[in-house]
């Protein structure tokens, strides 16, 4: 793979290819059965071939095709378990590597947007990449000050190529669901395209990045490399030695790594807002490296990519929120009702059984009703089965909601760490980061009583 597949066409018809391929491989798959072949080995067979092509296509295109593939699969553990297993794989790949584009055509763009100089400062370089992914692919080198430094690199024709892969696919939201069952791919695309502008741009991401680093800078648990240089398509941080993601730790860690990780991921996600005022948008376990320590236990929580972050107009997730969640923990149903609809998560006229909020709610909440909770896979799919079964009651009191757009991001990226966590299987002390970092959650009389004490 030379470089990034620019031409709208061309794209458009690898995309295009995906539901045609399942189509014909289910046509196939139809013929063997009635040859004699199990229905079980017919399936495994279909769902790992359409793997194979959906994770490759979506690698090779890189751009929108690529980080729609990395959003995916925040999703996997909800997914059932004979369904997603030929895909894991696959999904994972996604997360931290892509086909590399040439070094010429990197050293042209440092040239372009550092200047033709850009050696003088960047005075060791290494060609080959040290990480490709969506619409960038980062180099390790030297400044000139000493310090090992990260060179993210931009794509070229990585703002069309990202514009056209989400309008495609958005277009085939429908016919993509068989191949990706469970997964509102409609409302994902319409995630992605809405903060595309600001991951495209590297000024804005190295100002977020500076940011973050600047608050988090002495934590005991948590790094975040400092911004050297910046340019629109172009970022020089300080390198960050790990020795890998999160990724190694979903596949084989162990309960100790599991549990460790999984806490301070929470303590980022969750916690960061009260700190930076903005939220990390963007948690797929590639992000997170795995910093050790000296003496073999597990160590610091490394955070890359702050191209998607919320800004939060309040400096802090919405006092609203952790009101909703502490009330949801209770028992007074008709409460929640009145401020879900004070708030605009119920409309005027919208009429919704107080006792099946609280069954649908219920499930939702646990995780801060507790001292520590263990989030798993076999939690994440129930909830998730739970939801899309248009027969249920859960399905009915989900499309009787709505979703204000304040909350829109924060709900995705609140899921996508939930996620996360549940790939994980990680126990975590999650009411003691609400309570430490939700405005509105803790209990306000026992505000009341701790103050007069």
């Amino acid at each position: 793979m030379a470089e990034l597949p620019r031409k709208s066409l061309a794209r458009t018809a690898k995309l295009a290819a995906l539901p045609l391929g399942y189509a014909g491989r289910s046509a196939l798959g139809l013929g063997k059965r009635l040859g004699g072949a199990s229905a079980e080995m017919v399936l495994t067979d279909i769902q790992q071939r359409t793997a194979e092509q959906l994770f490759r296509t979506l690698g090779e295109l890189k751009g929108g095709a690529m980080k729609a593939g990395q959003a995916m699969s925040i999703f996997e553990a909800a997914l059932p378990e004979e369904l997603t297993a030929p895909y894991r794989e696959n999904l994972r790949r996604l997360q931290d590597s892509a086909p590399p584009m040439p070094t010429i055509t990197v050293r042209e763009i440092l040239a372009e947007q550092l200047g033709p100089d850009w050696q003088r400062s960047l005075v060791e370089f290494d060609a080959e990449p040290a990480a490709a992914a969506s619409i960038g692919q980062v180099h390790r080198g030297r400044w000139v000050d000493g310090r090992e430094v990260a060179i993210k690199v931009q794509y070229p024709g990585a703002d069309k190529a990202l514009y056209s892969d989400l309008k495609q696919l958005s277009r085939l939201a429908g016919s993509l669901s068989p191949i990706l069952p469970g997964i509102d791919v409609s409302a994902l695309m319409k995630e992605l395209r809405d903060r595309a502008v600001e991951e495209l741009d590297y000024d804005l991401e190295a100002e977020s990045q500076q940011r973050f680093a600047d608050l988090y800078a002495g934590d005991p648990d948590i790094v975040i490399p400092n911004v050297v240089r910046a340019a629109p398509k172009v970022i020089v941080s300080e390198w960050m030695d790990s020795t890998g993601s999160l990724l190694s730790i979903i596949e084989d860690g162990t309960t100790e790594q599991r549990d460790h990780y999984g806490q301070e991921l929470a303590k980022f996600l969750f916690g960061s807002p009260s700190r930076v005022g903005m939220l990390h948008a963007d948690p797929h376990p590639g992000n997170f490296r795995l910093i050790p320590t000296d003496n073999g236990h597990p160590g610091k929580l490394g955070v890359l990519d702050f191209g998607a972050v919320a800004r939060l107009p309040e400096g802090n997730l919405p006092t609203s929120l952790g009101t909703l969640i502490r009330i949801a923990a209770m028992d007074d149903y008709d409460e929640l009702v009145n401020s879900l609809r004070e708030g605009g998560f119920i409309k005027d006229k919208v009429k919704i059984d107080p006792q099946k909020l609280k069954d649908y709610l219920g499930p939702f909440v646990e995780p801060t009703e507790v001292d520590e909770f263990h989030f798993t896979r076999k939690w994440m799919r129930r909830q998730f089965n739970r939801i899309n079964d248009p027969k249920g009651d859960a399905f009915s009191v989900m499309t009787r909601l709505n979703l204000p757009p304040e909350y829109l991001l924060i709900h995705r990226t609140w899921t996508g760490g939930v996620g996360v966590l549940s790939q994980l299987e990680a126990r975590v002390r999650f009411r003691e980061l609400m309570i430490e970092h939700l405005p509105g959650f803790a209990d306000p009389d026992s505000n009341a009583d701790s103050d007069a004490d």
